[in-house]
């Protein structure tokens, strides 16, 4: 591994930081959450109802915690942190013409107490947090408005924190929100919320596509201004494999792949493929594309790839139904790997093989910004014993090892998601724990917010500290 490699965690601003109505901060998509279960789907309410519970406006109390849980992070060694900017805490609205003053000093002062320790942070523009007005005044990223609205936003941040961050994000999993039977990511994603008459697959790629000229155009705008600098694209990448060798299978697999792929091809391109074309035209879908756009994709494309890696899936050409709730139809369950108790079925190797599909494909470097494990922690020790944590990680670990080492792929680094306990996402809960360190906080907001370190804590610093030579 090479000594430049960045070694760190990941969390987002929306499940850490909670403060959600303080110093000027507006109301995000994500604070109109409520709680939910792994039975019981989170909703959205239309307002704040005094009655709910929103575990989102809290989180960990990050927001007043965090020299404490930057202390730890040093201790670990982190050389990066990747994080979030809460939009509606720059803006709180989203359409203002001038920025919140006391959001851009909470930053701040974050980035310089992450650069005290020598942590790097990678920071994502949009991950879940855009305002709430923008949902309900212009119908999310379905208005092309809120390109030049995002752009915005960005150059306010890039400007002010262009000497503190080397590594930009745009949006979060950008294309998590092909799934359009589910409303969360299309949602969180883009704030869009759908009517029963919708075509909702058409009003997803509009906006998807105002989201990767707006990506284009950050990226332009730091070519211009800021050159050094590295702006990526962020892909949950989720491998489907053929359920068999029947040809039928590695067809249907190769078409599903499409929805991980499509986002990557733009980002690194410049320009949509034929299969997306080809797609729109069979099923009618017609998408606003216009001559400043096209454009602005060719000459804004990234530096690097970041993923989140959790899960693969098997497809069944047989199968007529989504018999896993992978959203596709003929998701059927790998009988060669086991899975979490959400249900995520856990593949190692399918990271390797992750790796060097994309490197193979796009030949930029990668940065693995997502990688954990979700479970409910044993209290009854001292020191929590997660060990299928660590086996989980230190899995993975290795088989990134062998895609840089073995097959030569450029990975710039791998940081843990929730390396703190946070709010989940697909849930809220907090009981589905992710991180090296416990905080003291049930599902209901209860608890002392204490930070405890777990075994994995001690593991994960002795990999960090070796370089990556000693796993186990």
């Amino acid at each position: 591994m090479k000594e430049t490699f960045l070694w760190g965690g990941a969390v987002a601003a929306h499940q850490i930081e909670g403060a959600w109505d303080q110093d000027g901060k507006g109301v995000s998509v994500c604070d109109v959450l409520t709680a939910g279960s792994h039975s019981r789907a989170r909703e959205i309410t239309s307002s704040i109802q005094e009655d709910i519970y929103y575990p989102n406006h809290s989180g960990i109390d990050h927001y007043h915690l965090y020299k404490e849980d930057i202390a730890l992070f040093a201790e670990l060694g982190f050389k990066t942190f990747r994080m979030s900017i809460a939009w509606s805490r720059i803006f709180p609205n989203g359409d203002e013409k001038e920025p919140n003053e006391k959001g851009l000093a909470y930053y701040d002062t974050i980035f310089d107490e992450l650069l005290k320790y020598n942590i790097q942070p990678v920071v994502t523009l949009s991950h879940f947090e855009m305002p709430y007005h923008l949902v309900t005044a212009y119908g999310g990223f379905k208005n092309r408005k809120l390109i030049d609205l995002f752009v915005h936003y960005a150059k306010t941040v890039i400007n002010r924190y262009h000497a503190k961050i080397n590594h930009w994000l745009t949006f979060n999993e950008i294309n998590n929100q092909m799934n359009t039977k589910s409303f969360l990511f299309p949602y969180t994603n883009s704030g869009l919320l759908f009517e029963p008459e919708d075509n909702r697959q058409e009003i997803m790629y509009q906006a998807l596509h105002h989201e990767l000229v707006a990506s284009a155009r950050v990226k332009k705008f730091v070519k211009l201004n800021y050159p050094s600098l590295q702006v990526g694209c962020m892909i949950a990448w989720s491998p489907v494999y053929p359920y068999s060798c029947r040809p039928e299978d590695l067809l249907v697999a190769n078409r599903v792949m499409h929805s991980r792929t499509i986002c990557g091809d733009v980002s690194v391109r410049g320009h949509y493929p034929n299969y997306i074309l080809k797609e729109w035209e069979a099923k009618g879908i017609h998408v606003e594309i216009t001559e400043e756009d096209l454009s602005d994709l060719k000459e804004g494309t990234v530096d690097f790839i970041g993923i989140s890696y959790y899960v693969s899936h098997a497809v069944d050409s047989t199968q007529k139904e989504d018999t896993t709730g992978a959203g596709f139809i003929g998701s059927t369950p790998n009988p060669y790997i086991k899975s979490t108790d959400w249900d995520w079925p856990i593949d190692p190797v399918g990271l390797r093989y992750t790796l060097n599909t994309l490197y193979e494909r796009y030949e930029l470097p990668i940065f693995i910004v997502e990688n954990g494990f979700g479970a409910v922690d044993d209290l009854s020790e001292e020191v929590i014993q997660d060990d299928d944590r660590i086996e989980y990680l230190a899995a993975h670990i290795s088989e990134m090892k062998k895609a840089i080492e073995i097959d030569g792929v450029e990975v710039i680094g791998y940081t843990v998601w929730g390396c703190i306990d946070v709010v989940s996402f697909t849930t809220g809960e907090m009981k589905k724990r992710y991180g090296l360190i416990y905080v003291d906080k049930d599902d209901e907001g209860n608890g002392t917010l204490e930070r405890r370190k777990k075994k994995s804590f001690d593991w994960y610093q002795q990999v960090i500290a070796s370089n990556g030579e000693n796993i186990l």
